[in-house]
């Protein structure tokens, strides 16, 4: 059985180690080979515009931008809906290689067989 990460994370500039943490890992599972798919959710979802997440900074982190570019490069990143919706990103606006889907997306790829599902 083929095991894949699905990680959502909602927190942004806000809740800067919870963010981090969330990409952070994403990107660790991706290296040690797991695919992995990254959910931007909440205040999270400004990171889908180009450049905002080279304006996040975190003492001792790994450089958002550079773990974002690592998730694209080879695991998929979805910007949810209404959070783009509630925020008036629209599909142009996204940097290229992030998707937008809703909640029927989400729950489709968590309940795939081996699919562990975290929340940040």
């Amino acid at each position: 059985m083929a095991r894949s990460l699905v990680i959502k994370v909602t927190a942004g500039m806000e809740s800067p180690e919870r963010c981090n943490q969330a990409f952070t890992v994403a990107a660790a599972a991706l290296v040690s080979g797991i695919p992995v798919s990254l959910w931007l959710t909440g205040e999270s979802a400004w990171f889908a515009l180009p450049g905002r997440a080279k304006e996040f900074t975190l003492p001792h982190a790994a450089q958002l931008s550079d773990l974002l570019d690592a998730v694209l490069a080879t695991g998929k990143v979805t910007l949810c809906t209404q959070c783009a919706a509630r925020r008036d990103i629209a599909v142009d606006d996204v940097i290229e290689g992030i998707r937008i889907a809703g909640a029927p997306t989400f729950v489709e790829e968590i309940l795939g067989e081996g699919v562990q599902a975290l929340v940040y």
